[in-house]
């Protein structure tokens, strides 16, 4: 039976919608075939907004008691059989490892990178959207468009604080989650991770400790030890993010210095922390007075029916330093990002000036000036409904073929976390696989712990195809062999992704 929507006090207007149609589904009201009312119609008669109805009709999507039809609306369809297991919560690290630990990790990083380089690969480990999926004519009208406004095609320096046009479009975005940034709230950089090693360096000191997620992206663990840094890996559960109760106790203790988490879909699990927990998080920081570096890379690749907020929405005393980029949603080369640091502005003003005099201009404003007529959105919102059905196709073959799995269910990005059982070596596995044709992610990389080595990481953002379909069922072999007899187990259920309500209507 699939798991009631119903709440006992339900926190938000779209749940009372949710849990009223379910229990006309289950009870026989509405019949699996019967069209839902419109969102309009439901909206006009509710008196809610339309997008109150759509994450209504979204929460029952994902519990698999609805489905959209293109062109056509929502159906109640039968219910989805059971979900696979997700991945265990990580446990808490008693404390930050010692050097032979990152040299452990440093290696292994180093062996996946020179084997990502073979173009005969297929690279199922990479978290970036295939060069298909990337609007390149626009792009390149962008950038000749930029030759012509910037003074002298582009060649002077761009002002420390960056492309003029790039940080007004960006503040206009963030009205989207709640944000009331201007163009002087943000400082342009060379991508996220250049604006998340200006905040390190604005906030840190050889010997700080730093809180991460665990576990975590594999550069966040690198740029911090190459700082100086020690590193404190939190407990994550593979949807709600952090362990909020053990981090309050680190703080409470003066353990942590600095925290960088990625509350949106984060790399490599994807969980997404619920709002609530994102206010407590900012409540908790401003209580200790420690500052967040919050990397939204992923913020814009939602499969819901709204943005979710980053905890930069409930900041009010400029603790968090908001950081961006269009890397993972539009041009990864272009070095395009930026960052919302508050109240620390002026010192990362001047760490800019000092390492790196100037962003890249041109770049800068054809990101800005494709940002400014609305394509943007557009090619977004192309991407989302892209992905989900990928994921989807992703999902099914993994459904049938992977023995004995627990598999993240993300609700946005493009990662998917795969853990086996106890005794399977992914590093193993991440060998064979290459020898194989093909290139995964081994959980090991994502930590600085002796842990997550029956775990790897995929991405589905590489278009499904029959090449890529044969690709996962051979490494579905490949599973089944490391796993040995225990691979006769059931195997998991993935359920279908939700399709997002925003999607059928665009072109």
């Amino acid at each position: 039976m699939h798991p009631a929507l119903t709440v006992a006090v339900p926190a938000h207007k779209y749940q009372l919608v949710a849990n009223h149609l379910e229990a006309q589904i289950r009870g026989g009201v509405l019949r699996v075939g019967d069209k839902l009312p419109s969102v309009r119609v439901l909206s006009r008669e509710q008196g809610l907004s339309v997008s109150t109805i759509l994450q209504a009709y979204y929460e029952l999507e994902v519990h698999g008691l609805v489905e959209v039809r293109p062109q056509s609306g929502y159906y109640v369809c039968r219910p989805h059989r059971r979900p696979p297991a997700l991945p265990t919560p990580t446990q808490p690290a008693a404390q930050p490892p010692g050097t032979p630990a990152f040299s452990e990790t440093e290696d292994l990083i180093a062996e996946y990178y020179e084997q990502i380089a073979d173009p005969h690969l297929l690279r199922l480990s990479l978290s970036l959207p295939d060069p298909s999926l990337l609007p390149v004519a626009k792009l390149a009208q962008a950038l000749r468009q930029a030759l012509l406004q910037l003074p002298q095609a582009g060649t002077p320096y761009e002002p420390v604080q960056g492309n003029l046009l790039l940080r007004q479009q960006v503040a206009r975005y963030s009205v989207l989650w709640g944000g009331q940034l201007s163009e002087q709230d943000l400082l342009t950089t060379e991508g996220c991770m250049a604006a998340m090693a200006l905040c390190l360096l604005a906030l840190t000191k050889p010997g700080d400790t730093l809180a991460v997620e665990s576990p975590t992206y594999f550069g966040v663990l690198q740029l911090a030890r190459t700082l100086g840094l020690r590193v404190l890996e939190l407990p994550t559960h593979p949807e709600t993010g952090v362990e909020l109760d053990t981090l309050a106790g680190h703080l409470a203790a003066g353990r942590v210095q600095v925290c960088l988490l990625v509350t949106n879909f984060n790399n490599p699990m994807g969980s997404c922390m619920p709002e609530a927990h994102k206010c407590r998080l900012v409540q908790l920081l401003e209580q200790y007075q420690v500052p967040l570096i919050e990397d939204d890379l992923y913020g814009d690749l939602y499969f819901g029916a709204q943005r979710p907020k980053p905890c930069k929405a409930f900041d009010t005393t400029g603790l968090v330093l908001w950081c961006g980029s269009v890397s993972k949603t539009l041009a990864p080369g272009y070095r395009v990002g930026w960052v919302a640091p508050g109240r620390y502005l002026e010192q990362l003003k001047r760490l800019k000036l000092y390492q790196q005099v100037a962003s890249p201009g041109l770049t800068h404003q054809a990101i800005g000036h494709l940002l400014a007529t609305g394509r943007y959105e557009l090619h977004l919102r192309r991407l989302r409904r892209f992905l989900l059905g990928n994921y989807r196709r992703y999902a099914q073959v993994i459904e049938q073929h992977f023995p004995a799995t627990k598999v993240s269910r993300p609700q946005g990005g493009f990662l998917l976390w795969v853990e086996l059982p106890a005794h399977v070596n992914t590093t193993d596995l991440f060998r064979r696989a290459a020898a194989a044709g093909i290139s995964l992610a081994p959980g090991r990389m994502f930590t600085l712990h002796e842990q997550y080595q029956n775990c790897f990481r995929l991405s589905y953002g590489l278009p499904f195809s029959e090449a890529v379909e044969a690709g996962l069922v051979r490494l579905a072999g490949l599973v089944r062999d490391a796993i040995g007899p225990a691979a006769d187990l059931a195997r998991p259920e993935l359920p279908s992704a939700p399709e997002n309500p925003d999607f059928s209507s665009t072109p």
